[in-house]
């Protein structure tokens, strides 16, 4: 029997078709339980949007998206090249099904790599050759670990990983994150929430905003610092009723001062 996969549950939430029936049962049951999920990762997709045009303001043309997921529309590439045709963009992610979607949808794009690999084993990342091949890391680079981090269990050293990464990069190299909490989250949606993603092969580990800002030590946070996703340097008023439904999920960015 088919087991449900977070990634291509995501892409469900997005309104897309590259997932299966089991996918799509426990996407159902998500939001039977908790219906903003739908709205929360829309709003994910928007601060997505936001990160890389605050990039791109700051000079940066390379982008290292960790745990990349199905792309859809919205996606880094198409906000980077769109405002600056010179960037380039390696795609990470462990998922099989995801990275063959990528290599199918954005075989022609020669600014844009795909690779397979484990966002968590950043060592195999960084030799990676769609990533060294690709990416000068003699030059600042925006790493981006959006809705991801929260699939990486404490055993693993999340902050440690970050880490690595940081140590990689030149100074100047800037750091999103986006991770969920369980903050206003009854007992209830909390349980029944982290049982449907134990299914998965990738069960969530919720953190507060205290554990987010320990996951960035070393890195310097930009204002406003670790914020609901909504909250980050919005475009526009948010909504009251978007901004409750959402907040149980945190984001944040932050640079590297010294490699």
């Amino acid at each position: 029997m088919q087991r449900p996969n977070a990634a291509r549950m995501y892409d469900y939430f997005l309104g897309g078709t590259q997932n299966f029936p089991a996918d799509r049962v426990a996407a159902q049951r998500q939001l039977g339980l908790l219906p903003a999920t739908r709205v929360g990762v829309r709003e994910n997709r928007a601060f997505l949007r936001r990160v890389v045009r605050h990039c791109i303001g700051r000079g940066i043309r390379q982008f290292l998206d960790l745990g990349s997921g199905i792309p859809t529309a919205g996606n880094v590439h198409e906000v980077a090249l769109r405002d600056a045709p010179d960037s380039v963009i390696a795609y990470v992610d462990h998922e099989p099904v995801a990275v063959a979607h990528g290599l199918r949808l954005l075989h022609d794009e020669p600014n844009v790599t795909v690779t397979q690999a484990d966002l968590a084993e950043p060592r195999d990342v960084l030799s990676a050759a769609g990533v060294r091949g690709l990416l000068d890391f003699d030059r600042p680079i925006a790493v981006l670990a959006l809705s991801v981090l929260h699939f990486v269990p404490d055993e693993s050293d999340p902050a440690g990983i970050l880490a690595t990464y940081r140590r990689s990069c030149a100074p100047g190299s800037v750091l999103a994150i986006s991770h969920a909490s369980g903050a206003g989250l009854t007992t209830t949606q909390v349980t029944e929430g982290l049982r449907i993603y134990d299914e998965t092969p990738t069960p969530l580990t919720l953190r507060p905003a205290d554990r987010v800002d320990e996951l960035l030590a070393g890195w310097s946070v930009v204002s406003p610092g670790v914020v609901p996703v909504v909250d980050w340097r919005p475009e526009h008023q948010v909504d009251p009723d978007v901004r409750e439904a959402v907040g149980n999920g945190w984001a944040a960015v932050a640079v590297a001062t010294e490699a």
